[in-house]
């Protein structure tokens, strides 16, 4: 029989001590005794991400031939087959904003992640933001962060607050784990936080305690992982700091991302769920590297920079070494943000129930700069308001606008276009 008592916590109850303050997830004992959990006030919000991917992909391994729901997932999403059920390809779509101006192959590039979200040539345009900030503007205002912006590189961003104000991408996870939970304004300051609490939990353990003993056994065992989960990142920052970060010395330069790539990425998205698991943001972007970006990824095997590779010239064997680049990519970055989502317990599901993620490029064929079809993937349940497990083939040459205008209508944004819009993508 499932515990009910006449009390209930609030959706805003923080744990507090020594100066500290942390958030709490969404627990059943935040639901008023009595109310079903369908209607119940309290009920898990619904989040919202978007994931850019530099340089396109191999399309034909990228997009599964059948559509509907009897597809195989091609090559590159493989490595998905374990949520094939909990997300959607989307195919045929066309940013056509990012064919406008220059035709240098910088520009091509740029255009790719400035125009990604919001689907209108540089600095034009109805929209007066990308879609990340319209949607934080309805979703994300009973939060202490309307957005969340995170990269794996410095140097570009695909969140625009107005069309010619890009949103700074912050890429070192200690500043954003001092964002997400708290921090000094002077080097000073940080230092002397930093001896005065060993640890975030630590100065919150009393009363940690105290709420747990009133919670039933589901609660308990929410906040228990939830709390290990925090103690774990700090443990992954401390380690970090002790070798990248022993003169940090303003929050703007930030100089302490791990060079690993998969520690780095790891550790960007744990902190993402636990921001979303505290319901300390509602909207998240996330560049996994910089249009143009020559970095080299050992560990998927392929020793070349990532934009030589993009330029395959149709050679069968360079096509091989950017598909097992995007394969790398698949395995690294958004599999493990949905084996997070989907295992992180959220109300009566989990956090991939509760979320919606668009995961994507702005480019298509990269040894053609094409800028259609783009390889999109759109992952989680939305609170029920997206059916997944489906190849979505839209007609050729639709505007990705409007799969970002259906991704608005399933948040309960109140617009009725976007940008280039001509109608929603079925979702």
């Amino acid at each position: 029989m499932r515990y009910l008592t006449k009390k209930h916590l609030s959706r805003r109850t923080v744990l507090r001590g020594a100066g500290a303050a942390i958030g709490l997830p969404f627990l059943e004992s935040m639901i008023p005794a009595g109310m079903r959990r369908a209607s119940a006030a309290a009920a898990p919000p619904t989040r919202v991400g978007f994931i850019y991917i530099p340089h396109g992909a191999v399309m034909d391994r990228f997009t599964p031939a059948a559509t509907g729901r009897a597809f195989e997932l091609p090559p590159v999403l493989a490595a998905l087959e374990p949520y094939r059920e909990r997300f959607n390809i989307v195919s045929g779509l066309k940013l056509a904003a990012a064919y406008v101006g220059e035709s240098s192959a910088a520009e091509n590039h740029a255009r790719s992640s400035k125009c990604w979200l919001t689907c209108m040539p540089d600095g034009t345009g109805p929209s007066p933001a990308s879609v990340d900030q319209v949607a934080a503007r309805h979703i994300g205002q009973e939060t202490a962060l309307p957005s969340l912006e995170l990269a794996l590189e410095s140097g570009a961003s695909i969140a625009y607050s107005t069309p010619q104000t890009p949103l700074p991408m912050e890429v070192n996870p200690r500043i954003v784990f001092e964002r997400l939970f708290g921090d000094g304004a002077t080097p000073e300051e940080r230092a002397a936080r930093e001896r005065q609490l060993s640890s975030l939990l630590d100065a919150v353990t009393v009363e940690a305690a105290a709420l747990k003993r009133s919670l039933p056994a589901a609660d308990r065992q929410r906040m228990d992982r939830y709390l290990a989960d925090i103690r774990e990142l700090e443990r992954r920052l401390a380690l970090a700091a002790d070798s990248q970060l022993p003169a940090l010395d303003v929050p703007e330069k930030p100089n302490g991302a791990p060079p690993d790539f998969e520690q780095h990425a790891a550790l960007m998205f744990d902190l993402l769920v636990l921001a979303w698991t505290a319901d300390l943001t509602r909207v998240a972007t996330f560049l996994i590297a910089r249009e143009l970006s020559n970095r080299v990824f050992p560990q998927s095997g392929v020793n070349e920079g990532f934009h030589n590779c993009s330029h395959h010239s149709e050679v069968p064997a360079n096509i091989d070494r950017l598909a097992r680049l995007n394969e790398y990519h698949t395995q690294t970055t958004i599999r493990y943000l949905l084996e997070k989502l989907a295992t992180t317990p959220d109300g009566d599901g989990s956090l991939l129930d509760h979320s919606l993620v668009l995961y994507g490029s702005g480019m298509s064929n990269s040894n053609q700069h094409d800028h259609d079809p783009l390889p999109m993937l759109l992952a989680g349940g939305a609170s029920g308001r997206v059916r997944s497990g489906r190849h979505i083939r839209v007609p050729d040459g639709t505007p990705a606008a409007n799969l970002l205008l259906a991704m608005l209508s399933a948040l309960d944004v109140p617009v009725e276009s976007f940008a280039d819009s001509t109608g929603v993508v079925e979702i």
